[in-house]
């Protein structure tokens, strides 16, 4: 349960950490700039880390409960597979549906879409390694 609440947290302190390195950069911060007429002057750090903090408690949560039935033998196959299955709901789904519905430049979804699978990827191996049912 201790690995649990360590790897939870600090799975949220990495979700917030590769939000501020895709979305700061340069070349994030000039692909995102069709949403300024959208977005927030400022943004409340704390906030978005708290949220960051609930994303990865829940994230892991839903890793343990899932577990036995993730396929794979080892815990890197189990944790992919979970990425994938994160990738699909987190990112795929969010990014399809803006580029239905919103008039978003190919680039900044393509974007969005290989930087979400990549932050998924590194979530889904860190569970993999680290996170496994306790009961």
């Amino acid at each position: 349960m201790l690995t649990f609440a360590l790897v939870a947290v600090g799975s949220g302190v990495l979700f917030a950490t590769l939000d501020v390195i895709i979305n700061a950069n340069p070349l994030g911060r000039s692909l995102y700039e069709v949403y300024r007429p959208l977005a927030r002057d400022r943004v409340n750090p704390l906030l978005g880390l708290a949220v960051d903090l609930v994303f990865g408690v829940a994230m892991a949560g839903i890793y343990v409960v899932l577990h036995d039935s993730l396929p794979g033998s080892s815990g890197v196959v189990k944790g992919l597979s979970y990425a994938v299955l994160m990738s699909f709901f987190r990112v795929v789904m969010s990014v399809v549906s803006q580029g239905m519905t919103l008039r978003i430049p190919g680039k900044t979804l393509v974007y969005t879409l290989l930087t979400g699978i990549g932050e998924s990827g590194v979530i889904g191996v860190l569970y993999g390694l680290t996170l496994e049912p306790w009961w």
